[in-house]
């Protein structure tokens, strides 16, 4: 569901050469080699119901919604709307055809303390953004007999659609264009490639992995501006370009917390994952020098292989 936002295509460009790939959009038709789509507005009960009847898939991703914090903050009904009655509608569906539901939720569902968050801690979210995906987890986990909820960092990358860059991508054009670019300093969270949330996707579907809730992140945390300074670091672009700025992050009408200029952490703690599915996650180092990798064509394995220490799985 949402195989035109940034995380859908690529999930359908991941998955498409082992499994019938169906996907679903609403405003943005799009064209994926080897990939159905298919228009369907989850806000219409009666779409859903067709498009789930229809194709009854074994797993539902929903990748729908408004992922952008300033967006649904400027927008709250609409993100209300797309990321949590939307949800509704599909995980109740995905119940009657008995397809377990796959949500993609992120670390904003937390308050921004300092602290590393375990995935029992219980969400606090400043933001709407975070707000609408801790009632969407809520509601998942009360109402659903099948489903996985991944918890993600910052997830980046590049998305299918030319007219709506992603921030990573616009972040690539300035500095490969030799121009100036302002980055957060203020907010903290994980970074990690989109094929990796593909890969620990694609795990938890061949183990038959249900009824979890896993975080997925890099082991470390920084700001956009310390990840854009890794970036030209890896990268071989021009550091001197990257310039340090603040951004006040947009908290909902009803958090009393006052301090939008406070400095915020969204630090997942991955240990349950790493132990969980036994496999090594990476750090943001790691996970940029695997995207040069991957973006560059140069010969990169998108797979997990068996590290030395045994059954344990690492990412390469």
């Amino acid at each position: 569901m949402g195989v035109s936002s940034f995380i859908g295509s690529n999930l359908a460009e991941h998955f498409k050469d082992d499994y019938k790939v169906i996907g679903t959009y609403h405003n943005t038709p799009i064209e994926i080699d080897g990939v159905l789509c298919v228009p369907c507005d989850v806000l219409v009960k009666a779409e859903v119901q067709s498009v789930l009847y229809a194709f009854r898939p074994d797993v539902t991703i929903y990748c729908a919604g408004i992922s952008s914090v300033i967006e649904c903050a400027r927008r709250e009904e609409f993100a209300d709307a797309l990321n949590t009655s939307g949800l509704f509608n599909v995980a109740e569906y995905c119940q009657r055809y008995k397809s377990q539901i796959c949500y993609i939720s992120s670390g904003y569902v937390f308050g921004g303390e300092d602290k590393s968050y375990l995935e029992m801690d219980i969400p606090d979210a400043i933001t709407t953004y975070g707000r609408t995906q801790a009632a969407a987890e809520f509601y998942i986990q009360k109402t659903s007999h099948n489903y996985l909820i991944f918890r993600c960092s910052r997830i980046y990358g590049r998305g299918i659609n030319p007219s709506q860059a992603t921030w990573f991508e616009l972040m690539q054009k300035k500095l490969t264009d030799g121009q100036s670019t302002t980055m957060d300093d203020n907010v903290q969270v994980g970074f990690l490639d989109v094929a990796y949330l593909s890969m620990i996707i694609r795990i938890c579907i061949e183990k038959n992995v249900s009824n979890r809730l896993l975080q997925v992140s890099t082991k470390d945390a920084m700001t956009h501006y310390h990840f854009a300074k890794k970036y030209a670091e890896v990268f071989g672009a021009q550091e001197d370009l990257i310039t340090r700025s603040k951004w006040a992050l947009p908290l909902s009408k009803n958090n009393m917390r006052a301090g939008s200029g406070d400095k915020l952490a969204f630090k997942l703690d991955i240990s349950n994952i790493e132990g969980y599915l036994n496999i090594d996650m990476p750090s943001i180092e790691e996970s940029l020098k695997f995207t040069l990798k991957r973006l560059q064509g140069s010969s990169v394995d998108t797979t997990a292989k068996k590290s030395s220490r045994g059954e344990g799985i690492k990412f390469i």
